[in-house]
């Protein structure tokens, strides 16, 4: 049953959605970094949103990941799990290949900065 049914197009917005998701849900991660650098592609397609950039180019995903950390937490290892969490996210839900996942650590959260961002809200 091999028919030619159409054709399933995914959005990039969706693969970014996917990545801010499970980056936030691995421990060790406060937030998503507010920046990103404007680093744009010349080849293939390529969608920046708050804290995550993903480009793809031969049907492959690159995905850079721009966070906060927490304190108190192993960085590195906070690191390789979330590489490895957007992998098989994006594999799992979307099939397609992840070429790499660069994650950027922009700062550490402390308890103070957390207060002032709470305040933020509050007067907004």
């Amino acid at each position: 049953m091999d028919e030619k049914l159409g054709k399933v197009t995914i959005a990039p917005n969706v693969l970014v959605t996917i990545v801010q998701k499970t980056a936030l849900s691995v421990p060790g991660v406060a937030r998503l970094s507010e920046n990103v650098p404007g680093m744009q592609r010349l080849l293939g397609i390529h969608t920046t949103a708050e804290g995550v950039q993903v480009s793809i180019a031969d049907g492959q995903v690159t995905v850079d990941v721009y966070l906060v950390g927490r304190r108190g937490f192993d960085l590195l290892d906070m690191g390789r799990k979330l590489q490895k969490d957007v992998t098989r996210a994006i594999e799992d839900i979307v099939g397609m290949a992840v070429r790499e996942v660069n994650v950027h650590v922009e700062d550490i959260a402390t308890e103070l900065s957390s207060n002032a961002e709470a305040g933020k809200e509050k007067s907004r």
